[in-house]
């Protein structure tokens, strides 16, 4: 049977029950760890509002999200999504309008209008007019009021700063933090986080944050005001900080905290659904505003799975589908969670929980019937490692040849709105760690496609081999549980093997005046004998004229390493690890970065380095 635990946002029940609490701490993560919880996957969320500051230039925009003011609303106003030819909608959105309804936004470029309407005769009337293709309810229950005037989700007051940033099993058991010492990501890529919002005010998300691509999708219309992205939950900005919180020394640290997250809420108020509708403007916003990758932790809203034999579910199957189609083709690439129901997904016969927007039936399903976005082609599809990190959660869902790879899902510590942290569990903690991976290929690789960067996070993943467990089926390089593997942010990077020896950092940040030399000192402590031929300097210098900058590593006797010497001109910033003969060095002792400003007019600051001996 299908387990009851809630699976729209994929988190663990546990994390379900104990997040009242838990968002509420701002303790180190010993103290902060709830139990292992599934809290339901968030179905699909909502589009921003037509007529958004999206620039005059992005013309697959303007044609993909035409929307026309609709009536007041009405008790019985259902939604649906009229499929038709892509390109010019005109003629079906007059026949909306000829037949009781009125059209709420349409994406032309994919061919689907997001129609009202509270006549019981509107879809099968409009399944007979020339040019529809397919006609669907994409609820059981009536469209908020909200949707005709959105209320903006709270900004809330934000809690002191952390003085540490602990040291953390899950991106130990991916490499993340041997990644960092080569690669923390580059800024130019662009992450979705498709979810319940995000805190964009947050000490550890700031930073990265990417107002002028972030947008409300909730209804299926983008809502492109100032803060309509904000979290009307919590999940959203957790799985932020997963993907992106920044390397600070203070709360969470994300898998690539070197690039930019853009918010697309696509959950609705109150109830927190994420609908059919809602998911299409996701996707398209996703691919027309240049996200290299989103992370979908939810599925979509009210079916848990959707078959293409229910007139209204296969109208959503095709028209999240082409969303999904449009997005990738666009350059994006969509990683979700598989869910929370410890479920097997090649082998499906019973769905207990839909549609959760009204009373839930049972009914029989086969295979045919897809969660959605999670099994739509081309997709990553992520189940979630326990805490040891070869493990398959007890929650999490799997699947032959359905699960492509997985990540830690429990006790995953993380940002939650007000500047708070928490630690939840789900594979809607998993998935974002994908996505941090993803992102880091991409910044490495910026010319490799979606299906690219794909095929990278399975080749890449660590293979884990079945438990004995008789539900785990195919082979150690590719099983039911763990599809492909755990993914490898070091190798995402371009590290073959772990960097040798004990890692010392400073974060702390250092002005770099005009024509002035300054220091950044480190103690190395711990370490036997003299440091090695290869000692790897990990350099972090944010400058807009390297040209001017001349660096060196001072070893604790005095003697001086030359790392960058005025070389690259007026190109920004020494992100750049380097390998230094310092064998003739006793390696404890305090290590200094010596940074030498040799001309005018450009500053900047050390904001972190490190030595790996």
């Amino acid at each position: 049977m299908f387990s009851q635990i809630p699976s729209r946002l994929r988190l663990s029940a546990a994390a379900v029950a104990a997040l009242g609490s838990a968002v509420a701490l701002t303790v180190p993560v010993g103290a902060a760890q709830a139990a292992p919880t599934t809290i339901p996957e968030p179905s699909a969320a909502s589009a921003a509002q037509a007529g958004s500051t999206a620039s005059a230039a992005s013309t697959s925009a303007a044609r993909s999200a035409r929307a026309a003011v609709p009536a007041a609303w009405a008790a019985g106003t259902r939604a649906y999504l009229v499929i038709t030819a892509p390109g010019d909608t005109t003629a079906i959105r007059t026949a909306v309008a000829n037949n009781g309804g009125t059209v709420f936004a349409s994406y032309d470029a994919i061919g689907v209008v997001v129609a009202h309407s509270a006549s019981a005769s509107f879809a099968p009337t409009m399944r007979g007019v020339t040019g529809v293709q397919q006609v669907g309810a994409t609820r059981t229950s009536d469209v908020p009021a909200d949707a005709y005037n959105p209320a903006l989700p709270s900004n809330p007051s934000q809690s002191a700063a952390p003085a540490t940033e602990p040291v953390r099993s899950d991106m130990t058991q991916i490499k993340a933090d041997q990644a960092w010492a080569i690669s923390t990501g580059s800024p130019s890529v662009k992450v979705g986080i498709l979810d319940t919002g995000v805190d964009d005010q947050h000490q550890d998300l700031a930073p990265n944050f990417n107002a002028a691509d972030s947008v409300s999708c909730a209804y299926g219309k983008a809502d492109t005001r100032a803060g309509a992205w904000r979290d009307v939950d919590t999940h959203g900005t957790h799985v932020a900080g997963t993907v992106a919180a920044a390397k600070n020394g203070k709360g969470a640290i994300g898998v690539a905290p070197g690039v930019k997250i853009s918010s697309v809420r696509i959950a609705e108020p109150g109830s927190t659904l994420f609908f059919a509708e809602n998911t299409i403007c996701g996707l398209v916003w996703a691919g027309d505003h240049g996200f290299k990758v989103t992370n979908n932790s939810y599925y979509t809203d009210p079916w848990q799975f959707n078959c293409p034999n229910n007139v209204d579910q296969a109208a959503i199957l095709e028209g999240v589908g082409r969303a999904q189609k449009y997005a990738e083709g666009k350059g994006s690439l969509q990683v979700a969670a598989a869910g929370n129901a410890n479920y097997d997904l090649a082998n499906k016969t019973t769905d207990t929980s839909s549609p959760n927007d009204s009373t839930p039936v049972t009914r029989t399903i086969t295979n045919d019937c897809l969660d959605i976005p999670a099994e739509l082609p081309g997709v990553v599809t992520v189940a979630a490692n326990g805490t040891n990190g070869s493990s398959k959660a007890s929650f999490s869902n799997f699947g032959r040849d359905v699960i492509e790879v997985s990540a830690p899902g429990e006790s995953v510590y993380s940002t939650v709105p007000g500047g708070k942290y928490s630690s939840l569990s789900g594979t809607s903690m998993a998935a974002p760690h994908v996505a941090g991976v993803a992102a880091l290929l991409a910044s490495a690789n910026p010319g490799d496609t979606p299906a690219d960067i794909r095929t990278k996070l399975g080749v890449q993943a660590t293979d884990l081999a079945c438990p004995s467990d008789s539900r785990c089926t195919g082979t150690t390089a590719n099983n039911s549980f763990f599809g492909e593997g755990r993914v490898d942010a070091l190798k995402a990077v371009g590290g073959t093997t772990p960097p040798p020896g004990k890692y010392f950092e400073n974060l702390t940040d250092v002005a770099i005046a005009d024509n002035t030399t300054v220091e950044s000192p480190l103690t190395v402590s711990g370490v036997t004998g003299n440091a090695p031929a290869t000692l790897k300097v990990g350099v972090d210098i944010k400058h807009t004229y390297i040209g001017d900058l001349k660096v060196d590593l001072v070893a604790p006797d005095g003697t001086v390493y030359t790392v960058h010497n005025r070389t690259g001109s007026g190109t920004d910033n020494i992100v750049q690890t380097f390998t230094v003969n310092a064998s003739a060095e006793v390696a404890n002792g305090v290590w200094k970065l010596r940074v030498n400003d040799n001309a005018n007019q450009d500053t900047g600051r050390i904001d972190a380095w490190n030595l790996t001996f």
